[in-house]
């Protein structure tokens, strides 16, 4: 009897694995290929620049090229509509590429500030909540003074401060 026992034993042990699990595995192992090819070949054209993947080469020379102006630091009253008097103190910088266009933007620094408190006098509280309200005011301030400075062209505004009081 123990003799028919083992071997029901042995018989159990090398039975083949349920076929959905097996199902599972090749899936499992197909889909982990496809990640792997997918992010060799995305690796690959962001290394060619197809992707829009700068060399580093070539990013490094960008960063070099960079110049900045320092703006003053600003003080305004936010519009709040009569309820209540709130103030924004903004410090930023304006980025160029290269030193001729500083030459262009200082003759025109009072247009850029003027630019600047005029827009900035008629922002709310709720406009600078969030990220999302910080990037547009920095979209809208760029615009701006791109206008301001033309025929120079600023590439960036660049907060140091932006305080809500």
């Amino acid at each position: 009897m123990t003799d028919v026992t083992e071997s029901d034993d042995i018989d159990r042990g090398s039975a083949p694995a349920p076929q959905g699990r097996r199902k599972g595995l090749v899936l499992g192992g197909a889909v982990l290929g496809l990640l792997v090819v997918a992010g060799g070949g995305a690796y690959a054209l962001m290394q060619s620049g197809v992707l829009g993947g700068a060399p580093a080469a070539e990013a490094m020379a960008v960063a070099e090229d960079v110049h900045f102006y320092d703006l003053p630091v600003m003080t305004v009253n936010l519009n709040t509509g009569g309820e209540s008097v709130e103030f924004l103190r903004i410090t930023a910088s304006l980025e160029v590429r290269d030193a001729a266009m500083m030459e262009v933007i200082e003759p025109r620094i009072a247009r850029v500030l003027d630019a600047f408190q005029v827009y900035l006098r008629e922002l709310r509280r709720s406009d600078l909540e969030g990220s999302a309200g910080v990037y547009r005011i920095k979209e809208e301030l760029q615009r701006r003074v791109n206008i301001a400075v033309y025929p120079a062209v600023v590439d960036d505004i660049l907060f140091r401060e932006l305080l809500v009081q």
